[in-house]
């Protein structure tokens, strides 16, 4: 298996620096060929390879009190992380967020209903999902 410290996203990292320090010397590369440039520094023919060698990243899961944004219902939104539960099914949490601003919750002309707190399950792409555990883009934070 391959060194614990890579990621994908460090592995990207190093990429993005690859491509800036030869565009410091003129020499102009694609983002693709840079992964693969990266990919064989590492031994690899190149860069599916490398990330199929690649352990899964565990989710960067927020905890209580940490700043959020993200969509609900489709509305931007900021706030804090008000609770966490664990829930049965595999990476999935139960969520309630505490909004810095008021949401409308109701998409109608007539009224509105607006909701300053709100709970979601989420998953482990920071993505609602329904009761069955299948992603519905209801909630969707920021990473």
């Amino acid at each position: 298996m391959i060194n614990q410290d890579l990621t994908a996203s460090n592995l990207k990292q190093q990429a993005t620096r690859l491509r800036k320090f030869l565009a410091s010397k003129n020499i102009e590369i694609g983002h693709s060929l840079a992964l693969e440039a990266i990919a064989n520094q590492h031994g690899y023919r190149d860069w599916n390879v490398l990330c199929s060698k690649l352990e899964p990243e565990e989710p960067s899961w927020p905890e209580i009190g940490d700043k959020v944004s993200g969509t609900y219902l489709g509305h931007a939104f900021s706030g804090h992380v008000h609770s966490v539960h664990m829930s049965k099914m595999p990476n999935i949490k139960r969520y309630t967020f505490q909004f810095d601003n008021p949401v409308d919750v109701v998409k109608s002309d007539k009224f509105s209903l607006f909701r300053k707190r709100v709970s979601s399950d989420l998953s482990n792409e920071l993505k609602s999902v329904n009761t069955k555990g299948v992603i519905d883009n209801l909630l969707i934070l920021d990473r």
